[in-house]
């Protein structure tokens, strides 16, 4: 059986098309650049932190002191919170953002602020290794707006459960 004719130069044209496309996803913006390189950094400081949980929290202060003011004071309080309620977990930095993990090294909670992508409200979030599992589904980040005092109530007793 003969195999059927293909017209070349619409295959040509076809693969100068894609190898284009190709090349242009492949072009870095000047702010992926930059958060490539800023990822870099936090991962060699990681490396340090989880040698030293002094390191490690001087890395999330300094990266709670940059944020806006309106994230800077939600953060400041997050971070009193877990301390309190899960001494054993360390402050670090994750992709930038205050971050709390286990004596494995892996994050349990975080804060992403509101600033990091432009959001009308910051998160404080929860990673699988939190021990949060409730049935067949459960909420694993809640938005923040404000920290009241039934909020920070409410964290405290999700952190605690998430260290359990």
């Amino acid at each position: 059986m003969s195999q059927p004719k293909t017209n070349k130069k619409a295959m040509q044209k076809s693969a100068k098309t894609t190898s284009a496309k190709a090349k242009s996803s492949t072009v870095w913006t000047d702010a992926e650049k930059a958060a490539m390189k800023a990822r870099a950094r936090e991962l060699k400081a990681e490396a340090r932190a989880n040698k030293n949980r002094a390191e490690g929290e001087r890395v999330a202060l300094a990266a709670i002191a940059a944020l806006p003011e309106s994230d800077r004071k939600i953060a400041k309080r997050l971070h009193a919170i877990v301390q309190a309620s899960a001494p054993t977990l360390s402050p670090k930095t994750w992709y930038g953002m205050p971050a709390y993990a286990n004596t494995d090294g892996k994050v349990v909670c975080f804060f992403t602020p509101a600033s990091k992508f432009k959001t009308r409200y910051a998160t404080f979030g929860f990673n699988d290794d939190a021990n949060l599992d409730e049935g067949a589904m459960w909420a694993t980040s809640f938005a923040l707006k404000e920290l009241t005092a039934d909020g920070e109530a409410k964290i405290s007793a999700l952190v605690k459960k998430a260290v359990s």
